[in-house]
Formats: structure tokens, sequence, C-alpha cells
């Protein structure tokens, strides 16, 4: 039986980017010694434009990120046209009344940061502490949300553990000290951000999985709890005293099945069901029960990533439907659950995979850079509009 789910009043209705997937023309940071995003969707130029079409869809805030060689090419030395650049950004949201959430680390660091060391230099954070003292004393005043670091667990993950990404390290000692880092790199720099803005509001945008003891076994209810808290919990029990809300990215659902042998057995991605061109399971129901597990904190929670990669447009519609009505049961049963940031506005390039993941709203033509919006752009539109869904 269909029926109508209405969300909160003032509820955030939005979509997300960040700035080396989409601006281009960024060539000082240790991707584009790896893998160059080139013009990747000219958002640095095309930015109205972009923010025309979040109006048209009716969304009422934003999440972006500032690319931070950029502002700091050199260290010490920090590009005031670059900044007045990011100040015109905010200003044309500003204008057209969309809220905008504003992440300072979206996993680029400039090439100077990266020869010093990167994350693994004893002083990193101190680094990102001055880069952002140099934001907020120019930006501050122009967004109340700032988020200091993406997904620190998958940046620390595949950079340094499995040697993916830049800077391509394979070291359980190094990942850690990295974690460490970043710990205290949110720390000093969410004392920043309230020096700047009283009235701010700080987080990350923490990467969980749900974590499925899938035939209920002791030893597989143990296995997802100690998963759980390392994967879901631990980085957020760390800095619990400096969150003024979490940010949930919610992609991945993980079925956890012991069999003997390697841990990473444990850990089993066997498919069902409908895959994305990722190959990841669409599962809505994880958001679900990924929000009862941070109901604890007592916290705001805005989704600030859940997307698919959908080049034909075949899930997305029904993806956004079924996780949208899973959030609507968590908020129904006391989840504090206050916006909801679909990844992504554009299609964009895609990390190692490049620009092949479709995973946006508005499909861009990589040739002539033309937006057009798919049509889940304007389903999604719609619940944005009417700030609730029919679901059943």
């Amino acid at each position: 039986m269909e029926k109508i789910l209405r969300f909160p009043k003032d509820f955030l209705w939005g979509s997300s980017t960040s700035a080396y997937q989409v601006e281009g023309g960024i060539n000082n940071c240790d991707w584009s010694k790896f893998k160059d995003a080139g013009a990747a969707c000219d958002h640095y130029n095309r930015y109205e434009e972009d923010f025309d079409l979040l109006k048209k869809l009716n969304q009422n805030s934003f999440r972006l990120s500032i690319e931070w060689s950029r502002v700091e090419p050199k260290e010490g030395e920090f590009d005031e046209k670059e900044i007045e650049h990011y100040k015109k950004v905010l200003l044309a949201l500003k204008e057209r009344g969309i809220v905008p959430f504003v992440t300072l680390y979206h996993w680029t660091v400039p090439l100077w940061f990266k020869e010093k060391g990167g994350w693994l230099n004893s002083i990193s954070p101190c680094y990102f502490e001055r880069y952002v003292q140099k934001v907020m004393e120019n930006l501050g005043g122009l967004a109340n949300f700032w988020i200091t670091i993406n997904e620190p667990f998958i940046y620390s993950s595949h950079s340094y553990f499995k040697g993916e990404w830049p800077p391509h390290e394979k070291s359980f000692l190094k990942t850690k000290k990295v974690i460490k880092k970043l710990t205290e790199a949110h720390k000093r720099t969410y004392r920043v951000i309230h020096q700047f803005n009283k009235e701010a509001k700080v987080s990350i945008a923490k990467s969980n999985m749900f974590f499925d003891a899938t035939d209920n076994k002791l030893i597989n209810r143990f296995l997802a709890r100690i998963a759980n808290y390392f994967w879901n919990e631990y980085f957020l029990n760390s800095i619990r005293k400096e969150l003024d809300f979490i940010g949930l990215n919610y992609y991945f659902h993980v079925k956890i099945r012991f069999k003997r042998g390697k841990p990473g057995k444990w850990f089993n991605q066997e498919k069902e069901g409908e895959l994305t061109d990722m190959g990841w399971e669409i599962y809505p129901e994880g958001i679900y029960h990924t929000l009862k597990g941070l109901k604890k904190y007592n916290l705001p929670i805005y989704i600030t990533e859940n997307g698919v990669a959908d080049a034909r447009d075949r899930f997305r519609r029904g993806f956004i439907r079924d996780h949208l009505c899973w959030l609507h049961k968590a908020i129904d049963e006391g989840v504090d659950v206050r916006g909801y940031f679909h990844w992504s506005l554009i299609d964009n390039f895609e990390w190692d995979k490049g620009f092949e993941k479709r995973f946006g709203l508005v499909e861009i033509d990589y040739n002539a850079l033309e937006r057009k919006p798919r049509p889940s752009a304007y389903y999604y539109a719609q619940i944005c509009k009417d700030n609730s869904l029919i679901c059943g």
C-alpha cells in the first residue's frame, strides 16, 4: 500500500561535488600527477550555470569543496585570486538561496605538501590548520556548515594500506599514523573554524557501512560488531567532542560470514539483486541500519553522500526512492536526520576510474561540456519541492 512520507520542516535537499572531480584545471596537486582530470566538467568556469540547475531542480543546499592546491599553491604562499574565486562561488549560492556545505579537504593535497611527506609528516596537521585559517579569514562568514575531512578511512586505506591512490603506500603502520594525523587535523581546524564563525557547525564526512551478520550466528554477530566498531565508530569516537553534527556517506553493505582461512574472506561481498556500474550492490535498507547506529551520538545527521553509478539511468530513480523511504523510517524512530545530499549533481571524474562511471543527476557531454538533467533528476526535484515522497 502506497503512503506519503513527509520530511521535517526545513529539511535540506541537495547534491554533492568535490573540486578535483568537477572543476578542471587543477594541475599542482598529487592526483594531477597520477591521473589528470584535465578540464573535468569545467565547473570552475561554469559554476553559475550549475547553480542555476540546482535551482531548477528545486535543491536548497549544495556540498562543494575548496581545492587546497589552488588556495596555497606554494608553501605559505596564498593565491588571493583563487580565494576571491571561491568567495564568488559562495556568494553565487547565497544569491540563489542555496545553503552551502563546504568541504576543506577532499583527498587532494598540494605538491609541496606531498613532497614534505604528506600526512606522514609529523607537523602535517599544522600545515592544514594554516590553510584552514586563511580560508576562514576570507570566507568564514559565507557558510555555516563546514566539513573538515572527507572519508578519512576510505582515503587512508586506499592511499596508505592498499596503495591504489597517491602516494601509493602499502603499510599498516603508515595507515595508522595517517589516521592519527587526520584526527589531529580535524581537532585543530574545528577550533579554528569556531574562532572565525561562532555560528559554524563543523563535522567530517564519514563513510559508514552496514556490516550484516547474514545468518545471525554468534561468531558472525561478533565479527560484525568488531568491524562496525573499527570502521564506523573508531574515528567518530576519537573526535566526539569536536563534532557539531555527523556527515554520513552511505554506499556499502558488507555481509559477514566466518570462513576458515584468511580474515579477508569473512567480509563476504556476494552480490545479490541489482548492481551499479561500479559493481556495487544496491541495498537501501543499509542506510536505515547505519543511521540507527549513529543515534547514540545524539547529534544532528546529514547524509552528505549517497548515490549510484548508472550511466543509463536505469536504477537512480528507484535508488533515491528506496533509500529515502528507509531514511524516513530512521527519522520516525527518533534519528535526527536533517538533510540529504545525492552524489552527485553532475557526472564527474571518478578518481582512478576516470570519466567512465556516471554518478550525476545531470549528464555531462565531455566533448561539448553540455549539461542535461536525467529523468531521475526531475523525480528527485519533485521530492525536493514537495518535501515528501510516495513509498510502498
